[in-house]
């Protein structure tokens, strides 16, 4: 393997620094209340302003984005992302979404409730990406031997990324709660629906060294008929 993969656990979101050969790629960034912790996780690893080659974030939902804008300032890093959810991070537009099932909405309502609250007590940055990211584009040039997905649904502009070794990184695609799932907040269903009978199609493995619900996730869903 040419990478090497460190789980940013940030309560409810995790965060993937992938270690390629031209330097580190952040996958998603947690809420600005986790900053200490990331930045922690990022020293720990060895991964310095100068080491840290792009920011991707899987989509808009500022329990990724929330600290991309600062890591940008802080490590000199681009910051990139579908144009679908664009209007998020520039505007703070918040999508409706269906919850499902009723238990989960039950639960997703107090987690909202509590990030609405805690919203009000810390600022959420809004900001321009610096490069925009399609289906099939290529990583490349960061060093790092993938490709990116778009895989809407959850948001318009959800992404994964996926290795040639066939890791995926896929946001909140899927959930692994009890246990691996489609995703229960979606934006639009036909668009889920359609992004994970593709996903089906490609070879992707699961990783039992990388303890990460999105790269584990897949295959479970994939073999769930």
């Amino acid at each position: 393997m040419n990478y090497t993969v460190n789980v940013i656990s940030l309560d409810f979101v995790n965060a993937y620094l992938v270690k390629a050969k031209e330097g580190f790629l952040l996958i998603d960034t947690g809420l600005p209340n986790h900053r200490e912790r990331l930045e922690k996780e990022l020293l720990s690893a060895g991964c310095l302003p100068d080491t840290l080659k792009l920011i991707i974030l899987t989509h808009g939902d500022w329990d990724h984005t929330g600290n991309a804008s600062r890591l940008r300032e802080k490590y000199h890093v681009k910051i990139a992302m579908h144009p679908g959810d664009v209007s998020q991070v520039e505007n703070g537009v918040f999508l409706k979404r269906t919850v499902r099932p009723l238990l989960y909405k039950i639960f997703m309502t107090v987690r909202m409730l509590k990030r609405k609250l805690q919203k009000n007590t810390m600022s959420i940055p809004r900001f321009k990406p610096d490069i925009l990211f399609f289906d099939n584009q290529r990583l490349d040039e960061y060093g790092l031997a993938a490709k990116v997905i778009h895989i809407p649904g959850h948001t318009p502009g959800s992404i994964g990324v996926l290795t040639d070794e066939g890791d995926l990184f896929a946001g909140d695609t899927f959930v692994n709660a009890k246990k691996p799932a489609d995703a229960r907040i979606v934006e639009n269903p036909a668009q889920l629906k359609n992004s994970i009978d593709a996903l089906r199609e490609i070879n992707i493995r699961n990783k039992g060294n990388i303890d990460g619900n999105e790269i584990n996730a897949l295959r479970d869903v994939g073999g769930r008929e």
